[in-house]
Formats: C-alpha cells, structure tokens, sequence
C-alpha cells in the first residue's frame, strides 16, 4: 500500500492557502490580554492555575448538565458529547485538577457532581477509551480525596476494557467500527493507567500484565526506525501479526500526527512509572529526543497538527495546542526519572511549552471559546473537524502539566 494514499486535502480557498503562513496563523485569531507572567516557573504555573480557575468558574456556571458534556469550541459554537463519548471524562478531570490547586469546597462539589454522572461508564462496551472516561473522572478523584467507593467503579471499568484484550496479539483493541480486522491506535497507551490502577486495587496481576504486553506490543510495531509513530496498526487475530499501518489524523500514513507522537511520549512515560521497565524508559526518551530536535518544531515548541505539514505548501499549518499540553505533561513527569542534565532539558522544554501556550496566542481571555481555556488546537484535520479549536482534553493536560509543574 502506497504510503501516501491517505493523503487528504481540506477545501480550503486557494487565497487563505497563499495568505496564510505557518507563522502569522499561529499568532492571529487572538484578542487576549497579554499577562505579565511571574518569572520565576513554579510562581507562573501557579498564577496560570489561578487564571485557570477564572475562567473555568465561567464554565461551570455556563454549563450545568453534567450528562451534556462541552467536548471542544470552533468556528463560534461548541460541540457537545455524552457520557459514552471518549472526551467525556475530561471535564470532570479539569474540575479536580482545580480543586487539587485550590482545595476549594466548592470545586470539590463539583468534580465530584461531574464525576458521579458517569459512574455507569464503567460498563461502557462501545469504546476502548474507558481509561480516559474514567481515570480523569474516578481516578483523580480517587488520588485526591481518598473515596473508597470508587475503588470498585474503577477495578469494573478496568474488567470491561480487558474484554477487548487478545491474548494471541497482546494487545486490547480500539475502534469498533470500519474494516480493520483488529485496529489498535497509539492513543491506546493511554488507556492502559486504568489496568495498572485496578491491579493496585485488586491485587489481580492480570490486568498489569496485560498493559505492559499491550505497551511492549504496540512498542515493537507502531514506530519506526526514528521512534515516529503510526496511528493505528491492524492485526491479524489469526496470526497476531500486523496486516496494515496507517495514520488517520495526521496528513498521510507515514507523517508524523503530533498528538500521536505525544501520546507515545505520555504513554511510556506513564508505563515506566508502574513497572521501572528500562526498556519503556528509554523509548519514552527516543520518543520525545525524535520530536524536541524534529527540524519543523517551532520556535515556540507548540506543534504543528502533523510534524511533516510544513513541507507540503498545499497545506495550512494549523497548530495543535493539545499536542503541546500533553507533551508537556509528559515532560515533566519524564524528567522524574532520568539523569539530571536531560531532566533539566525536559523541564526547560516543557516550562517553554506551557509559557507559550500561557501567550495570548494559545491561551483564551475571559468569556471567549466557550470559556475553553486553550486555542488553536487541530482535533482531525483530514475530517476538517475542530480546526483552529479549543478542545477539552487540551484543556486538561494544561492543566495537569501545570500542577506538576508546581513540583519543580
């Protein structure tokens, strides 16, 4: 299969695509105030909480139906999901990140409404993203407030992910839909937390080892020689051998989709803090060493939507603010585990990251994007869906790399 037969062109006017560089587009559609952030990096991420905090009290007054749930905000409206949507757990998970800042009483009411609302999602069957309804949700309430009633929620989301685990291919599958025969995504890394945390809960070794063949699975076929990254692989169930490689959000199949690249980072970050594998460790860092020194990384380090965009001027290099967040998120807890001298590189990157996406360019002002906290960020491109956008779980990396950042 050719590699650029997924290539997909969005119908764009031919005046924007001559107008409109990858520069001036980054720093236009903006009307914040700039701050003067705190110079000093754990004084600005605090004060970017604090700021955080304004706006999102705006959101939680805007929307009050927690089963109505604000997945992203663009071309002026937003867009809504349910509980059994992937990015539902998102907002509930940006409410304990607030509390955890403020231990606010009120937060606390909050998160734990939100999060309550979809404790029926642990028998949710019609997706693979469990982990990212129920982790962000229970999962943080949990590390948080220590309620042992949602002990049980997650070790029974964790059993209903594993009825997508095939032992002959050692991995859980994702989409349930299409002709792939057993499709897996690189975000499904992020998926396998819940495994790990219910094996802590339940002392049932199964799920934890069903994660680490999960991760060294998808380690062994869905990067390449410089540790880029495939969106999905299809197996055989026959032979547990892949069948097919593609990527469905970036610009081709063998380009480098952003967020992708930092679901890995995040994902074998987060794999190495449940197994001290050496093995994950370092691909982690092949992963993040392949994108901090990738030649189209911009000055400011908020990727582009696909790392190879800018070398097709057909297309707009829309940026992915989500992307940033998240790789910085894993930046920051990566540097945890590594020698001092890339610590301070990984910290250095991810504080430039979140002052960057702190700018007026990324970061919305008061009343703007639906009271969404970031810009500019590409949720499908080839799909034209949520381009120049705010998006929930950008929102929420923010907001966890900005708590960690607390930490340095």
């Amino acid at each position: 299969m050719s590699t650029r037969l997924n290539k997909v062109f969005l119908s764009i006017s031919a005046s924007l695509a001559l107008t409109v560089s990858a520069t001036s587009y980054s720093l236009a559609n903006t009307n914040t105030t700039n701050v003067e952030w705190p110079q000093n990096n754990v004084a600005f991420c605090n004060a970017a909480l604090d700021r955080a905090e304004e706006q999102l009290d705006d959101f939680r007054k805007a929307y009050t139906d927690p089963k109505k749930i604000p997945a992203s905000f663009s071309e002026g409206e937003v867009k809504y999901t349910n509980p059994m949507g992937w990015t539902s757990g998102f907002v509930a998970g940006n409410f304990w990140y607030i509390y955890e800042h403020n231990k606010d009483a009120s937060w606390l009411k909050t998160a734990k409404t939100w999060t309550d609302a979809l404790e029926k999602m642990q028998f949710n069957r019609k997706t693979h993203d469990i982990g990212f309804i129920m982790n962000n949700s229970f999962g943080n309430g949990l590390r948080l407030v220590g309620d042992k009633a949602y002990e049980p929620v997650l070790v029974s989301s964790a059993k209903t992910l594993m009825e997508r685990f095939n032992s002959t291919i050692g991995a859980t599958y994702s989409w349930s839909f299409g002709a792939w025969e057993f499709p897996v995504i690189i975000d499904n890394m992020m998926n396998l937390e819940l495994l790990f945390n219910a094996s802590l809960l339940s002392g049932d070794k199964t799920y934890y080892d069903a994660a680490v063949s999960h991760a060294t699975v998808t380690m062994k076929h869905h990067f390449r020689p410089d540790y880029s990254s495939y969106h999905l692989v299809d197996y055989s169930r026959d032979t547990g051998l892949p069948v097919g490689k593609q990527t469905f959000q970036g610009i081709a199949d063998d380009s480098s989709w952003s967020r992708g690249q930092a679901w890995g980072a995040y994902g074998y970050t987060m794999v190495y803090r449940y197994t001290k594998d050496e093995k994950f460790l370092q691909h982690a860092q092949n992963i993040v060493n392949y994108v901090l020194t990738h030649k189209n990384m911009p000055e400011d380090l908020v990727p582009y939507f696909d790392y190879d965009a800018p070398d097709d001027p057909s297309i707009i290099n829309y940026r992915d603010s989500s992307a940033a967040s998240l790789l910085a998120s894993a930046l920051l807890e990566l540097s945890n585990y590594v020698e001092k001298n890339e610590a301070q590189r990984y910290q250095k990157a991810a504080v430039k990251m979140l002052r960057s996406l702190a700018s007026p360019a990324y970061l919305a002002s008061e009343g703007e994007n639906g009271h969404f906290l970031l810009k500019q960020a590409t949720g499908h491109y080839p799909r034209g869906l949520d381009l120049d956008a705010s998006l929930n779980y950008g929102d929420y990396y923010y907001l966890e790399a900005l708590t960690r950042c607390k930490s340095l």
